[in-house]
């Protein structure tokens, strides 16, 4: 049975587990988020395999991009990504990752970017089900009343996250929601 190696990431911001499947990043994904068993049962299954925890050359690789991602020494990711689901889950992630740094789009944005306005459940619970956090960058996604909604890692880590990227976005008072993800 093929396997993706997994380590345990301690960040500021909250444990990450990040998984790597043949030279490919396919996890980054907050360790105690309320749809872990759904996603690594998703990512299993999708590539026939099981979770073992090693280390690999993609994870270290992972780990050094982060942790000048958190610095703010870095801005964008160069690492080789592994979408595992639907081909519209697929097309949703790849969307997040045009994002640019310390901006913010909406459901509603990223709905009509993909030619479906009225795909806007579907692209939020596409959102929810990102399992490259950060690096796939879902948190830069707000409802349309600018408030912040769902994120895998708590909205607070969402805020620290957007603040970590705009410094201007944590004085911005925004009306919280949430959902679970």
């Amino acid at each position: 049975m093929n396997q993706i190696d997994v380590q345990y990431f301690n960040t500021e911001f909250g444990e990450l587990i990040l998984g790597g499947y043949q030279d490919m990043l396919c996890l980054c994904d907050w360790r105690y988020r309320a749809m872990r068993n759904t996603i690594d049962t998703r990512l299993t299954t999708g590539l026939d395999s099981c979770l073992v925890e090693k280390n690999s050359a993609i994870l270290v690789q992972t780990r050094h991009q982060l942790e000048e991602y958190f610095a703010d020494e870095r801005h964008h990711f160069d690492i080789p990504l592994l979408f595992v689901g639907t081909d519209f889950q697929k097309r949703v992630w790849q969307e997040l990752i045009n994002i640019s740094y310390g901006t913010t789009t909406t459901y509603l944005q990223l709905s009509e970017k993909l030619g479906n306005k009225a795909a806007i459940r579907a692209v939020a619970n596409a959102n929810g089900a990102n399992a490259i956090s950060i690096i796939v960058p879902c948190h830069r996604v707000i409802g349309s009343d600018g408030a912040l909604v769902g994120y895998a890692g708590g909205l607070d880590t969402k805020m620290k996250l957007l603040s970590l990227e705009n410094k201007q976005f944590g004085t911005v008072q925004s009306k919280q929601i949430t959902m679970n993800f």
